[in-house]
């Protein structure tokens, strides 16, 4: 094997991975009971189910109360409607609360879980790419693979794995990893391999990289195209994985950095304080019984290669079909065949960003939305555990909730527009007594308050927390940086708040009604649109809340008041999305010290390795890729070296029509920029897989 071909890819080692069925029994635990740290994951459930129930009766019978007397249908669905919603806010107070707790513990106790060992098995580092800037993902993978050369010589080795469907896009980032692995040091190498066909997405990306190399690595830790994390954390997992030979997955809490936009900053800076509060209160009940997000976790590949294939489900998208978002079932099928799955949340130094503005998020969420709600159909899969189903309703509900609460505003205003309308009439019935029409406004002014006290709940105790330990309040550039960061946040998330409901109500409603998202690639750095664009993106969000303002003025003052929150927000939709993605707003804040994190102020080194690497970055294979692959007889060997066969490689037809019809351009081609401008996408990618093809093209066009 020539020294090209060895950098390529190395020696295939197979693992069988079978798919598993929807239902199945689920097997025993593999660990151990442990009476005192499972006794006390039992006993934080315990009171984390009865502290809800019991904020969640008081709301709902005061609700009730606050419209006394023989409901109406409008009533009861309003009443129905606020049940679930209040629900499922009371739940995540009562978990900020305990993540509250256990972060005060940790100030005062302090942690110290990390050990010096290096690490007894081989970890493969996954790093998934979709049509990425190249630069961005060699420059992370540069600064983490350096690390662990350094720390653990022998114990890591990097796989970028492609998925890239644009075939000049794959040549330069090719290009650019063919550097990148060529200077990696032997101590942990770097390896590429590109996918002719992505089918499962990501969870086939992975998939098809365990059934072919899973044999030789007892561990799989697996990246996003954005990920960053130290080798000292990296080293820690494995370690961890190791010594507990019932783990199958352990979950880190990503950071988010990096972040230059405004809606990237609020996102990061609410990640990074408002984080832990929950993370810690989600570990606490999650115990053995965790969740999986997709990257910045490690997994058992042997354990994972046995439970975790996903099954395709019956019918079509978007319900049925591949699974898109695999993480969470994932983790509930290791789980089913008896795996641990943690979520450790005293490890640092993980790291992700944030899409750069509300567009973007958006473009996002349509997939995760899609993806979340097509897990309705593992709800009451059989074998999974209680906190499983937990996870997938907690995922199905991040999504429903937006359509509930955008029912309940308008169930809501209208009773209040029929109240106005309908005259009061004492006597129903024929009686000597009057019936008295009751509302109680001074209870619904009350549980109004109650109902903000407990959306706002995580903030403040997250700003009690910053505010509680000296280190992270000074982390934050002091008191009174940390709380106006926590005022500007808490304004500007309740101005986008009402745009994310609406966006994701109708998310909800174009997905129940049969339409699949696809998967668009996900942009990492300029978030910018102009104004006319976010105008057009959001002239229904606009007109929906210039008349709901409207017809709340005309008909009730008082209302329209109470709604503004919420109206403000939709008719303002265009501008936020506007300047949602500028990077001179993120940098003015910036530069007054607010929404500042502590990574900006002290900058981890990691970090700092990845900025320095994407700097130093440059594209140097000019306008027309296929020319360099032609000309570069280097480049054309490597390329050549790491093409594989799909797995499925019988399916493939010995006819190729695109490949015959790139052949026919080829030879009727005098150079290679007209080659590329005469080639469709589907013959493009049918000639960068052939061999054959290209040296035959290369002679020909390349004088």
């Amino acid at each position: 094997m020539t020294t090209t071909a060895r950098l390529a890819l190395p020696p295939e080692q197979p693992l069988a991975m079978p798919r598993q069925p929807l239902h199945a029994k689920g097997q025993r635990a593999r660990s151990r009971f442990r009476l005192w740290e499972d006794g006390k994951i039992i006993l934080v459930r315990l009171l984390l189910i009865a502290a809800t129930y019991q904020m969640s009766a008081y709301g709902i019978q005061e609700m009730h109360e606050v419209m006394t007397g023989t409901l109406t249908l409008v009533q009861w669905v309003f009443l129905v409607l606020f049940s679930i919603n209040y629900v499922w806010i009371c739940f995540a107070g009562c978990q900020a609360i305990l993540g509250f707790l256990l972060l005060v513990k940790q100030d005062v106790f302090g942690i110290n879980n990390i050990h010096d060992r290096v690490p007894g098995i081989r970890t493969a580092v996954l790093a998934p790419v979709y049509n990425e800037d190249p630069a961005r993902v060699m420059a992370g993978l540069k600064a983490m693979s350096s690390e662990l050369a350094q720390q653990a010589p022998g114990c890591f080795t990097f796989f970028i794995l492609s998925d890239t469907t644009n075939p000049a896009a794959w040549l330069r980032e090719e290009h650019a990893f063919q550097k990148l692995i060529e200077a990696a040091s032997p101590d942990c190498p770097i390896y590429y391999r590109h996918r002719r066909k992505n089918s499962e997405r990501k969870a086939g990306n992975i998939a098809d990289w365990v059934m072919r190399w899973g044999g030789g690595y007892e561990a799989m830790l697996v990246l996003d195209a954005d990920s960053i994390m130290s080798g000292a954390t990296m080293i820690e997992m494995t370690r961890r994985l190791e010594a507990e030979p019932a783990l199958g997955l352990l979950q880190t809490l990503p950071n988010i950095v990096l972040g230059t936009t405004l809606y990237a900053r609020l996102q990061q800076f609410a990640n990074r304080l408002y984080g832990p509060v929950f993370a810690n209160g989600l570990a606490a009940w999650h115990g053995n019984g965790s969740n999986f997000w997709g990257h910045n976790a490690i997994i058992r590949t042997a354990a994972f290669a046995s439970a975790a294939h996903l099954p395709v489900l019956s019918g079509n998208p978007p319900f049925g079909g591949h699974v898109i978002s695999h993480d969470f079932i994932e983790a509930a099928l290791l789980r089913r065949a008896g795996w641990s799955v943690r979520f450790d949340t005293d490890l640092q130094a993980s790291y992700e960003e944030s899409p750069p503005s509300m567009s973007d998020v958006l473009v996002r969420d349509r997939r995760w939305c899609q993806g979340n709600l097509q897990h309705s159909r593992f709800l009451f899969a059989r074998g999974l555990a209680l906190t499983n189903r937990l996870h997938i309703l907690s995922g199905i509900m991040a999504y429903a909730s937006a359509l509930f609460w955008f029912m309940l505003l308008v169930v809501g205003m209208v009773l209040a527009i029929q109240a106005g309308f309908t005259p009061t009439n004492y006597f129903p019935e024929r009686s000597l007594f009057p019936t008295w029409p009751v509302f109680d406004s001074e209870r619904a002014i009350t549980l109004f308050v109650l109902s903000m006290e407990i959306v706002l709940l995580p903030k403040f105790l997250a700003w009690c927390s910053g505010l509680l330990s000296f280190r992270r309040c000074f982390d934050y550039g002091g008191p009174i940086l940390l709380t106006l960061s926590v005022l500007v946040e808490t304004v500007l998330s309740a101005l986008f708040a009402p745009v994310m409901m609406l966006a994701q109500s109708q998310m909800v409603r174009e997905i129940l009604t049969g339409s699949d998202s696809g998967w668009k690639p996900q942009r990492r750095n300029d978030g910018s649109i102009s104004l006319g664009v976010a105008i057009k993106m959001h002239r229904w969000h606009m007109s929906l809340g210039l008349a709901a303002a409207g017809l709340t003025w005309y008909y009730n003052h008082g209302l329209f008041f109470w709604l503004l929150p919420v109206t403000s927000g939709l008719m303002l939709s265009a501008l936020l999305s506007w300047i949602s993605g500028k990077d001179w707003l993120g940098k003015f804040l910036r530069f007054f010290g607010i929404l500042n994190t502590p990574e900006e102020r002290r900058n981890p080194a990691i970090v700092a390795a990845v900025v320095a690497n994407e700097a130093a970055a440059h594209d140097n294979m000019g306008s027309c890729p296929l020319g360099t692959l032609l000309k570069d007889e280097k480049f054309r060997s490597w390329h050549n070296a790491q093409i594989t066969k799909p797995l499925d490689a019988n399916s493939l037809s010995s006819f190729e029509p695109e490949l015959k019809l790139a052949q026919y351009k080829a030879e009727r081609s005098d150079s290679p920029e007209k080659l590329e401008s005469w080639l469709v996408p589907a013959e493009y990618m049918a000639l960068l897989h052939s061999p054959i093809v290209i040296d035959t093209t290369a002679r020909l066009t390349v004088a």
